[in-house]
């Protein structure tokens, strides 16, 4: 991935991207996986992002998490460790994949919950993700190099809509 930020308008083929790669990874994690979500800006319908779909694979316990790194391997995914989030273990992908962003963790862990909350008060507030998809676009002109600043300006206004949702 080059380092200059894109943002694009909302694209529904994001949605067949997403059910490609949920396609992908569920042969070698059916018979234990919870649910496999698409989360991210990039499943909001209407939402500006960044074209990198990100998903979370929830599953029952954390010996499960360890399972799926194991099976997850063997489809050419590489473990990353928690990157900082506690309990949510990230991946790379396989070389001939297309680049998204997987994390595997239990129904319990926060970031997952974030992820829902926020998804689906976006989802349920259109005005709120025109909104947002509005200040993403500013930001990633105004640090098309810098993606922590592009993050960090993101800050003030996700923990509102995460706060209107309900986050404690």
């Amino acid at each position: 991935m080059g380092s200059s930020l894109l943002v694009r308008e909302y694209d529904p083929s994001w949605v067949q991207m997403f059910e490609q790669l949920r396609g992908f990874v569920l042969p070698v994690l059916s018979d234990f996986v919870v649910t496999i979500e698409h989360v991210g800006s990039t499943s909001v319908p209407g939402l500006a992002a960044k074209p990198i779909v990100d998903i979370d694979v929830v599953v029952s316990t954390q010996s499960d998490v360890l399972t799926a790194i194991q099976r997850l391997a063997t489809i050419g995914y590489v473990h990353e460790g928690d990157l900082g989030a506690t309990g949510r273990e990230a991946f790379i992908p396989p070389a001939d994949v297309t680049w998204h962003h997987l994390y595997v963790c239990t129904m319990e862990n926060a970031e997952y919950k974030r992820h829902i909350l926020f998804r689906d008060y976006l989802r349920n507030h259109p005005e709120d993700a025109k909104q947002y998809g509005d200040l993403k676009l500013e930001l990633a002109q105004r640090f098309q190099n810098d993606r922590l600043a592009y993050t960090n300006a993101k800050g003030d206004f996700v923990r509102e809509i995460l706060q209107r949702a309900g986050w404690k």
